[in-house]
């Protein structure tokens, strides 16, 4: 089950990751909800651990841009993982960073 948070005062952007436990290889979904605003042009998401790097980016249409934009990380190795979004301006600079933490478990399988 996926619940919107609405956006608070003064919050550009939110992020909601699922799932926040899994198995690896672990696909993870990220949600990142975005007030809408002219000065808007790019929203990056990243899944990093110690040993595993991976990023995308969108680019954003100010005022005219989705308000939720959907990614996905497919085939996670093990590790402990913080998932970040970066909403970025017209001249590249973070107008507004969240972070979540996102557990990846060595499967139980290689053992047998």
């Amino acid at each position: 089950m996926i619940a919107v948070v609405p956006l608070g005062a003064g919050e550009r952007m939110t992020m909601k990751v699922s799932p926040a436990v899994a198995f690896a290889p672990a696909n993870l979904t990220v949600r990142a909800m975005v007030i809408a605003d002219a000065g808007n042009r790019a929203l990056e998401i990243i899944a990093e651990s110690n040993d595993f790097y991976r990023s995308s980016m969108v680019q954003l249409e100010g005022d005219r841009s989705a308000r939720t934009s959907l990614f996905e990380f497919r085939s996670l190795p093990p590790g402990r993982y913080e998932v970040r979004a970066h909403l970025l301006g017209a001249r590249g600079e973070q107008r507004a960073t969240v972070r979540q933490q996102v557990n990846v478990m060595a499967s139980g399988s290689a053992d047998r």
